[in-house]
């Protein structure tokens, strides 16, 4: 892929970040090794970006934070969906689902 991870992640690293909550909570390294796992190590984020995506969350109310107990015993904060964050989700979803389908129409058939 030629474009950088900032280019691609613009506007879908908070949707990710929704995504990969949903079902689990998680803590910020987590949510961001789990990013670049499920992309095959294309799309790496980095602390500069993640963060502030994951406060802009829950300023917005979309996602609560609280302090727990890493894997290896570390200190750290879990984040997991609001029910807003829930509703948030679905609509993101159904939006990303009809607009990369408008791109590709467009890509196959322009």
């Amino acid at each position: 892929m030629k474009k950088s991870n900032a280019e691609l992640l613009h506007g879908t690293l908070e949707l990710l970040i929704l995504r990969l909550i949903r079902s689990k909570k998680r803590h910020g390294y987590e949510i961001a090794k789990q990013i670049q796992a499920f992309s095959k190590d294309t799309l790496v984020v980095g602390q500069g970006s993640l963060y502030p995506a994951l406060h802009r969350l829950e300023h917005k109310g979309l996602i609560q934070s609280s302090w727990g107990k890493s894997e290896t015993g570390r200190r750290v904060k879990f984040y997991e969906p609001t029910e807003s964050g829930a509703a948030q989700l679905k609509e993101e979803v159904s939006y990303w689902e009809e607009f990369s389908g408008i791109i590709n129409l467009i890509i196959r058939e322009g």
